[in-house]
Order: structure tokens, then C-alpha cells, then sequence
């Protein structure tokens, strides 16, 4: 059961005071005069201690600001990439008291051991290391108390001083501030419940259980509710210390890092959005161990399918490829200019491949992508700019762990492999069995469904209608609608063959593919022939 961080719930009169307490902090660093006065931004230094100042959710809400520089001129997301919130510690009664009330039952009875000095010590919660009455050694999240009520009455603040300042500044419209708070909003509550990272867990255990030379730690069920999340201790060092030590296994770990996130994503659709090398450990065995699963990015089916081909266009430098794939993505509003967002496009591919494929970076094309996007009306969806984040920290990892070597090449190798198997005759086969049950039940319910509409037409102000000529005209669009369904599902044969066809792989791949698309052709003949024969004969 979620968090529920709902800011509609706090009324104005609960959040006043700390709307007040939000107007003087910007008062005090002439923010307001900067807007409404020189009508721009206060210096990146002053934007982000003010945003420090306001505490835990403005710094988060900065730390989200960092990410979108298709709203923010670089020179400020550079600038908010440095907010840290350092807050101190939890005492150990406080610690206590919460697991205690979390798990219900006492301290002595649920573990044998509890080292009181946290493992680490974060914004929304600190970690312990513990020895449970079983002898298993775990690691306890515990959450801070009253989050909740905090972030939702700033989140509330938060939104009315947005809805203020379009209507004082309709320019502000264009930047969708609104939406971003939602947003936000939305992934403070996956962050709060643990529930959420609990289940990320056990989905990425599934999804990456064959990648060689990976561990992620398993979670305690009993041990673990909403704000308290207990899991197997990972006994291993930083990767980024580890690599100091063992310059050698670098290219091993690099290619188990672009595994693990690519594998994850199009297995599972979901991915760690945060893959900083405090998250990353490497075991006395060798293997790796992927920590907190707090932030994590979720991607359904149709998203997952386009990010393939955008990943292959990026890698080859196709601009038309990559501009279709992103506009699946994220969806163009009416205004889109296309033309002008392929010729962004078009220089970012060149930019990207000018210096030779070993300088290319996914993260930096996603972000390219982004920014020109916002250029020409389309709307990203904030998965978009969590996995363009990953990317970025994940390269940024690779780069530190071993500078001269060319992660691209895992990229490609990885990148290929999911390719085949999207495209392997057990997903085909997937993919035209759900195909054809959809068309199965629209065909069957189209002539009561057409019927049962017909008949509310005709019982309302369109006057009445025979049951003879109701029952006719419901025949004739079910016939229509059979011709449209096989129509459509031979069109798709075709779409799917020519998709084998332009992937290159040879053998049976090809004959199928070439099957496929004749086997469409025929059929749509066959219904065109159909449909003539008919005409004529009524004529």
C-alpha cells in the first residue's frame, strides 16, 4: 500500500504557515524582486541556496530540476547537480521505536544483534546492519518519521506558488511547471513506500537472475512494511575503490553493468535509475551487488519496443530512425514542427558520430533528444528523463572505472542480442496469438455491441427505428467491420515480415519474413476481390 502523498488534500489554510515561511526565504535571497523586477532567474549560486535553505523537498525538487535541462539553461543544472541534503542521523530510539511499531514486536525478540551507528545516512531514511535471532546478517532501511505531512504541505506550497506565478507570468505556461510538480510528486511517493522498492526488487531479481556474475540481495518479507525494509547484508566494496585494485577486471564489470541495465529494462521494463557507485558494490567473490532500489524508472510494452529501435539508431547514426522511434516515445502535441525536429536531430547524430563510435554516448543523445523535443512541441514523459539520467550516470561510472575503454562496444554486442530475441520466432509468435484474441473478441462482440448502440440511438431524440432495418444495419456494419478486422490483421502480417526482413539475420528469419509478407499481400487481394465481387453483384 503506497504513501499517498496527495499535496489536493492539504488546504490552504494548513499550508499557509508554511507558504509564509517559503515567501520570506525568497524574499530574503530577492527572489521575487529577480522575477518581477529584471524578469529572469537569480544566480545559479543563489537558486540553489535557496533551494537548501527550503530543505528536504526543494532539494529533491532541485535535484529533479538538474535532470531537465530542456527547462533550465545548462549554467543552472550544473549548478543544482551540487544540492546535497545533509541531514543528521536518527538516534537509536528513534530507529527503534519505528521498527518496533512497523514490525510489531520488540528490538530483542526480531534481531540478536543491531549496530546502533548507521551504515549510511540519507534524506529519506538510514541503514543498519543487523544479525537476525536466525543467524542471517541483513540490512535494515529504516524511513524517518513524519515525511509524510512535511512533503505534502510543501508539495501543496509548492503547487499554489506555480498556479501564482503563471497567472502573474504567462510565459511561465510553457514550461509545463504543473506537470513537473505532479511529477515529482509522483515519484516522492514511490521513493516513501517501500512496499514500491521491495517489489522493484523482487521483479529485477527475476529479471536479471541469469546474468553472470551479478547478486542482488534478497528481501526479509517478514521483516519488512511500508517503512521499514530489511534484506540480505551485501559483505562487498565500492566498485569505484575496487577498481584501484583490480584495473583488470574493469572490462568484466562494464559489461556486466550495460547487461544488467539493458536486460532489466527490456525484460522487465523497469531499471535502476540511480547507478552512482555508492549503489554499486563488488563481492569478495568477484560478482557484482546492486544497491538501493529506491529510485527506480518503470516502462510499459509499447515504450519498451520503441526504445530498442531508438537504441539502434542512435548507435548507427540513422536520424529518420531515431526521430520516429522518439515521437513513439513520447507522443508530439498538434504543434509539433517534425520537419525541424528531424533537422535537430539530424546535427545531434552528426555531432555524436563525427569523432568515430567509440565517443558516442547514449546518455548525452537521449538528453539531445529531450531538448530538442521541448524545441518543437513534444511533451517527454518523466520515464524519459529517469532513463536519460541512468544512462548519463551510468556512462559517467564506466568512464571513472576504466577512462580508455570503449563501453560502446558492450553496448552494441547487448543491443544486438536483445534485437534477435524481440525478434525471435517465440516473440513473433507471442505477439500474433494476443493479435489475433483481440480481433477474435472484437469480431464476436462487434454485431451486439453495433446493435445494442443502434438501439440507444434509436430510443433517444434521433426518433425510433424499425427492428427489420435496425437488425439490417447492424448486419452490414458487422460484415463491414469482419472485412476492416482481416484487412487490418493481413496488413500486420506484412508490417511484422518487413520488420524481420530489416533485421539483419539471415536463415529462416528471411524465408518467414518473406512468407509473411506474401502470405498479407494475398489476403488483402483476396478481401479487395471480395469486396468488388459483392458490389457488382448488388449493383
Amino acid at each position: 500500500m503506497a504513501v499517498n502523498i496527495d499535496p489536493e488534500k492539504i488546504s490552504l489554510l494548513r499550508a499557509a504557515p508554511r507558504l509564509m515561511q517559503i515567501l520570506r526565504v525568497l524574499r530574503r535571497h530577492k527572489f521575487l524582486r529577480s522575477i518581477i523586477g529584471k524578469k529572469h532567474l537569480p544566480p545559479p549560486k543563489e537558486l540553489r541556496k535557496i533551494f537548501e535553505e527550503l530543505g528536504l523537498t526543494f532539494i529533491k525538487f532541485g535535484q529533479v530540476l538538474a535532470m531537465r535541462h530542456d527547462l533550465l539553461p545548462a549554467i543552472y543544472t550544473d549548478e543544482l547537480e551540487l544540492l546535497h541534503d545533509h541531514l543528521p542521523p536518527m538516534g537509536i530510539k528513534t530507529v527503534r521505536a519505528k521498527i518496533e511499531s512497523e514490525l510489531g514486536a520488540s528490538m530483542t525478540k526480531l534481531f540478536s544483534s543491531f549496530s546502533e551507528t548507521p551504515l549510511a545516512a540519507a534524506s529519506i531514511a538510514q541503514v543498519h546492519e543487523a544479525t537476525m535471532n536466525t543467524g542471517r546478517h541483513v540490512a535494515v532501511k529504516v524511513q524517518r518519521p513524519g515525511l509524510k505531512e512535511i512533503i505534502s504541505k510543501d508539495i501543496a506550497a509548492m503547487s499554489y506558488l506555480v498556479g501564482l506565478g503563471e497567472k502573474l507570468f504567462p510565459r511561465l505556461r510553457a514550461l509545463d511547471l504543473p506537470v513537473v510538480v505532479h511529477e515529482f510528486a509522483n515519484s516522492l511517493n514511490s521513493e516513501l513506500d517501500f512496499g514500491h522498492e521491495s517489489r522493484s526488487i523482487v521483479l529485477l531479481r527475476t529479471a536479471l537472475a541469469d546474468v553472470k556474475g551479478l547478486w542482488i540481495p534478497d528481501i526479509v518479507a517478514e521483516y519488512s512494511g511500508k517503512t521499514v525494509l530489511t534484506m540480505e547484508y551485501s559483505a562487498g566494496e565500492r566498485v569505484d575503490l575496487y577498481a584501484k585494485t583490480h584495473p583488470k577486471e574493469m572490462p568484466r564489470v562494464i559489461s556486466v553493468l550495460v547487461k544488467l541495465m539493458l536486460q532489466s529494462i527490456f525484460e522487465e521494463g523497469l531499471f535502476h535509475a540511480d547507478p552512482h557507485p555508492g549503489n554499486v558494490f563488488v563481492l569478495p567473490d568477484g560478482r557484482l551487488s546492486l544497491l538501493d532500489f529506491g529510485m527506480t524508472g518503470d516502462l510499459d510494452e509499447p515504450m519498451r519496443e520503441s526504445l530498442i529501435l531508438l537504441l539502434e539508431a542512435v548507435v548507427k547514426g540513422d536520424a529518420r530512425a531515431a526521430t520516429e522511434a522518439y515521437l513513439e516515445m513520447a507522443p508530439a502535441s498538434e504543434e509539433v514542427n517534425r520537419a525541424t525536429l528531424l533537422v535537430d536531430i539530424k546535427a545531434t547524430m552528426y555531432e555524436m558520430h563525427k569523432n568515430g563510435p567509440e565517443d558516442i554516448s547514449i546518455g548525452d543523445a537521449f538528453e539531445s533528444l529531450l531538448n530538442a523535443g521541448s524545441r518543437n512541441g513534444v511533451h517527454n514523459p518523466s520515464e524519459f528523463f529517469l532513463l536519460t539520467r541512468a544512462f548519463i550516470l551510468l556512462e559517467s561510472l564506466m568512464s571513472s572505472l576504466a577512462p580508455h575503454h570503449n563501453y560502446m562496444k558492450s553496448f552494441r554486442v547487448e543491443i544486438s542480442r536483445l534485437t534477435t530475441k524481440h525478434f525471435s520466432l517465440a516473440r513473433i509468435k507471442e505477439k500474433t496469438t494476443k493479435f489475433a484474441r483481440e480481433m477474435e473478441r472484437l469480431i464476436n462482440d462487434a454485431p451486439s455491441d453495433t446493435r445494442r448502440i443502434l438501439r440507444h440511438i434509436a430510443d433517444g431524440n434521433l426518433g425510433r427505428i424499425q427492428t427489420p432495418a435496425l437488425e439490417a444495419l447492424g448486419s452490414r456494419l458487422s460484415r463491414n467491420l469482419s472485412r476492416l478486422t482481416g484487412a487490418i490483421a493481413f496488413a500486420a502480417l506484412v508490417v511484422g515480415g518487413s520488420m524481420l526482413l530489416m533485421t539483419p539475420m539471415g536463415g529462416w528469419h528471411d524465408i518467414f519474413g518473406f512468407t509473411m509478407i506474401i502470405g498479407g499481400i494475398i489476403g488483402m487481394l483476396i478481401t479487395r476481390i471480395g469486396v468488388w465481387l459483392r458490389e457488382r453483384s448488388r449493383r
